[in-house]
């Protein structure tokens, strides 16, 4: 039988979702303490793959497990998994649906703040930066809904077989200070550190360093920057996963608390 498993992860420490030899990942952690628990192998397939450092507010696997268990599997697994990874639901599928290609959309949050804290870091990218041109920074982002191909802000446009995306929204909020910023952007599909590749584009933006209008060009003639920089990985989180038969709150609070803080005073 299927199960969709609803998820959330702390990914500073982790080199991803994916799982790799090697390296310690989140699939990986995932499957072993799976296996430990169920006694039998147990593979899974995610809704997408986040980089390292990078963390989910919500994310989804999917399994296939022969024999039902009997006991509290949430209870077992979060027992078992480090802390910086949650089990919040086990949800029996009725067919074969699968959680990287049944998502029809995925929203993802990027978190900034622009002086030294040591409780927000790992949580939040820190820039150390004063002044920025925020409304500049709006202008931007509010363009993104109205175009579909990304190739110009993608690593590796080559390795797939088209790079059009349905942004569907795409906005960024900041407190009253200035100093704590919020982008939020959701699509059917992302490319290779699209979203850190935008990040870094609107803060050269507030700094001062590219116009909207060129930022827009990008958009419009599909060149790929000359530099591009991706933004730190630490401040980005995919926070919400929707399918067309599930769409479920997430359930993580630590995004959660910076994203509260933002929109109190947005």
């Amino acid at each position: 039988m299927r199960y969709f498993v609803h998820i959330g992860y702390h990914g500073l420490h982790f080199n991803g979702w994916q799982k790799q030899p090697g390296i310690l990942n989140v699939q990986g952690v995932l499957e072993q303490a799976l296996t430990q628990v169920l006694k039998t192998p147990v593979f899974i397939n995610g809704c997408g793959r986040t980089d390292a450092q990078v963390h989910a507010s919500q994310f989804f696997f999917h399994m296939d497990i022969e024999q039902p268990w009997d006991f509290d599997l949430v209870f077992r697994l979060n027992k078992l998994l480090p802390g910086s990874i949650a089990i919040f639901d086990i949800i029996p599928m009725t067919g074969m649906q699968h959680a990287r290609f049944d998502a029809v959309q995925r929203c993802y949050d990027y978190f900034i703040h622009t002086y030294k804290s040591p409780f927000l870091n790992g949580l939040s990218a820190f820039y150390l930066l004063k002044d920025l041109h925020i409304d500049k920074m709006q202008q931007a982002a509010a363009l993104l809904p109205q175009y579909k191909d990304y190739r110009p802000f993608c690593t590796s446009p080559d390795k797939y077989e088209h790079t059009i995306c349905n942004v569907m929204s795409a906005g960024l909020t900041v407190d009253r200070s200035g100093d704590r910023l919020r982008f939020q952007i959701s699509s059917n599909r992302f490319l290779s550190k699209m979203i850190r590749i935008i990040m870094g584009q609107l803060l050269k933006i507030g700094k001062g360093e590219l116009s909207v209008d060129q930022f827009e060009h990008y958009l419009i003639s599909k060149e790929t920057p000359l530099l591009i920089t991706p933004a730190h990985p630490q401040g980005l989180y995919l926070s919400k996963v929707t399918y067309p038969y599930l769409n479920l709150p997430p359930r993580t609070e630590f995004s959660a608390i910076l994203q509260n803080q933002v929109d109190q005073f947005g």
